[in-house]
């Protein structure tokens, strides 16, 4: 999986990484961080997108190979949150890639960051 912060205050960010810690240890699902999108199956969203990180997201998504689970962590990635009548905010991810899962929360927990990647890892079976 890779983690893309959007912004925000990232308290999203956080939780994702006590989801890697070994207290919730993502990584006995055989899922492993990396910082590469080109090794990487996973999108981990977290954050608001504006005008200014759009671009950034949407050739993050193009460089990650199909078939990709685009995951979207937190109210501001799912609709902007507290952010979204801001002049700069675009919405949420959803508004620039194709996500496949939504994590709602502001911010979510480290149990519903690991659930809602462990539901998406489906679309990998199929």
């Amino acid at each position: 999986m890779m983690h893309f912060c959007l912004g925000g205050c990232n308290g999203c960010s956080i939780e994702i990484m006590a989801a890697l810690t070994p207290v919730y240890d993502l990584e006995r699902f055989g899922i492993l961080h990396t910082g590469n999108p080109k090794h990487a199956d996973v999108l981990l969203v977290g954050g608001t997108v504006n005008h200014r990180n759009r671009r950034t997201l949407k050739n993050l998504s193009d460089q990650i190979p199909a078939p990709r689970l685009i995951v979207a962590v937190g109210t501001c990635a799912l609709t902007g949150g507290i952010f979204t009548e801001a002049y700069n905010i675009i919405g949420g991810a959803n508004r620039v890639v194709d996500v496949d899962v939504y994590v709602p929360g502001c911010p979510p927990k480290p149990e519903a960051v690991i659930d809602g990647i462990l539901s998406g890892l489906d679309k990998f079976e199929q």
